[in-house]
């Protein structure tokens, strides 16, 4: 007969509480787990000798149906020695709760040194598996069946596993075992052995597993996921990784970087291509016209596909001599095709820089000939800011006429002052800077200077007669025609005994005056009532002192005549008397 164990009804809740109490806590020393020699076998019971001067009786019921034809008289088997002097003499002995003890000596053993047990699924329960181990029934949770989670693990009453006993109450005869951990071992052991086999630039087989934004993961054949990297994906340029791999693709992939320590690897699909960067100069020199369909619009510029793999930028600044382009999207669209100029071509940073406009030709290359400084030009006021007004002179060159070059006396807060969008004027080039793309215009430099007129005309003491056009806290605006204005500070004033200027003066009145100083660069002409009133007093006062130097030489006159007369008289009655 086999001394293996077979599977048993299990002994009652409280007979099988009692007997691990008793077994664990060996109160009684005569009892325990012992061999016996069967030297009977009837319908009813079984007699066995255990070495004692009496044998001992096991019911035919302790077998179970399918071990009885296994045994015979003569076989050893293990039976639990309850009392060595029980009814009628004989020892009272127990199949059963030997083959109770023996299965939980098994798996207490199992249990504390951690060895992986076969396991046979039993019925499916809420939360997990009812499995046997060593003929005792133990809880295998959802969690713990498989890697996967448990809604996609396929597992069938009958089906046989290793697992590991995780948990163990004796006195409740709970068990708890896990599938998850042998198979996390296993692949443990098998991505171990991956990575210290895989090395940097193999090639390798794997399963595309799931896709993000950023990339995909690979499921390699040795059990461990890889990343590819969405730029490792194609050297042409990809919006998301659907776009050339799908889940359950099996693809070959280049190991990039292996990474023990964290036991990650990274990995590439397009380094199994040549790389199209590879002497880029060669096919793309610079000058070169080329053609491409345009891939990704962002708001500094647009690139261009040129071939698989290969992309050039073009900027907003290299996309029209004529325009002034706020977004490229005003030009082009994606898909579009388009001819360019290849600029600069870097083949260490992967870059390459193209020219839309230098595929038509430069307007700025006649403009020296066209529009030399000093000329007078025609042009349409097309954009008005707040420090000037650009001024087109055909299609692509514009001028820039400054606010500060639209008149000569008139003080001007915004262009749309004196100026409309769309208005056609003159104006004369000021000055011109081609490699920068300028010209600068001027409005009031096609009249002459008002304040150089003034200037040679009432020099610096001149007088002159300005009205009344502002009062201000520290002296008087005055208007001197033209559209020239003068400024007479308060100590200049001639009236006195005023504290304000508005006390002696009001708008309009006349006020005669004198040229102190005319400022071209600052364009101030400052004059003087007061200096003109001293003025006027000398030139009084020296007319008074002419005068009466006059009126003192016609009393001496006149008394020289009457002293001649005097002496003409007393010169003739002297003659009358001798």
């Amino acid at each position: 007969m086999s001394d293996e164990l077979s599977i048993i009804e299990p002994i009652s809740e409280k007979e099988a509480a009692k007997l691990l109490e008793e077994y664990t806590e060996k109160s009684f020393p005569d009892s325990g787990v012992v061999k016996g020699k069967i030297v009977k076998i009837t319908d009813k019971e079984v007699l066995v000798n255990v070495g004692l001067k009496s044998e001992g009786v096991i019911p035919i019921e302790d077998f179970d149906s399918e071990s009885k034809s296994e045994f015979s008289v003569g076989d050893v088997i293990d039976v639990y020695l309850e009392d060595v002097g029980g009814h009628q003499g004989l020892a009272t002995i127990s199949k059963k709760k030997a083959d109770f003890i023996k299965s939980w000596d098994q798996i207490k053993e199992a249990y504390k040194e951690g060895n992986p047990v076969e396991c046979e699924v039993v019925r499916r329960v809420k939360g997990g598996l009812m499995v046997k181990v060593f003929g005792t029934e133990a809880f295998l949770p959802g969690s713990q069946i498989d890697l996967k989670p448990a809604k996609e693990v396929d597992v069938n009453i009958g089906d046989k596993f290793q697992v590991r006993i995780i948990k163990v109450n004796f006195k409740r005869r709970n068990i708890v075992v896990s599938r998850k951990v042998i198979l996390s071992e296993e692949q443990e052991a098998k991505i171990l052995e991956f990575l210290e086999k895989t090395k940097e630039g193999d090639v390798v087989e794997g399963t595309v597993k799931n896709i993000t934004e950023f990339g995909a993961f690979i499921e390699l054949n040795g059990g461990i996921d890889g990343l590819l990297h969405i730029t490792d994906m194609s050297w042409r340029r990809i919006n998301h990784p659907s776009e050339i791999l799908s889940i359950g693709d099996k693809i070959k992939v280049m190991v990039k970087e292996v990474d023990k320590d964290s036991k990650r690897i990274s990995l590439g699909l397009k380094q199994l291509t040549p790389d199209p960067w590879k002497n880029i100069s060669e096919r793309y020199q610079i000058g070169k016209q080329v053609k491409g369909k345009v891939v990704s619009i962002t708001d500094y510029g647009a690139f261009i596909e040129l071939e698989s793999g290969i992309e050039g930028l073009i900027h907003i600044s290299e996309m029209s001599w004529t325009r002034h382009i706020k977004h490229p999207s005003e030009l082009m669209k994606i898909g579009e095709e388009v001819e360019a100029i290849v600029l600069e071509v870097d083949e260490k940073a992967r870059k390459i820089s193209l020219g839309l406009r230098q595929a038509m030709p430069d307007p700025w290359e006649k403009v020296p000939e066209k529009y030399p400084v000093g000329s007078i030009i025609k042009g349409k006021v097309t954009n008005l800011t707040s420090f000037g007004a650009f001024i087109q002179l055909e299609e692509g060159v514009e001028g820039l006429l400054h606010i500060s070059d639209m008149s000569w006396t008139q003080r001007i807060n915004h262009p749309r002052d004196v100026l409309e969008k769309g208005e056609i004027i003159k104006c004369k080039v000021l000055s011109l800077d081609v490699k920068e793309r300028r010209i600068s215009l001027g409005l009031k430099q096609l009249k002459d200077d008002p304040l150089t007129i003034f200037a040679e005309k009432y020099p610096v003491d001149s007088n002159i007669i300005g009205t009344v056009f502002e009062i201000l806290p520290k002296g008087i605006v005055v208007s001197l025609g033209k559209g020239l204005k003068g400024f007479v500070p308060f100590s200049h004033l001639g009236k006195k005994g005023i504290k304000k200027p508005e006390e002696g003066y009001s708008l309009g009145d006349k006020l005669k005056l004198k040229v102190i100083e005319i400022d071209l660069e600052r364009r101030n002409i400052i004059l003087s009532e007061r200096e003109y009133l001293k003025e006027q007093q000398m030139k009084y006062e020296k007319i008074k002192e002419e005068e009466k130097k006059i009126e003192t030489q016609e009393n001496a006159s006149q008394e020289l005549t009457s002293k001649e007369s005097i002496q003409k008289e007393e010169l003739k009655e002297g003659e009358e008397k001798s």
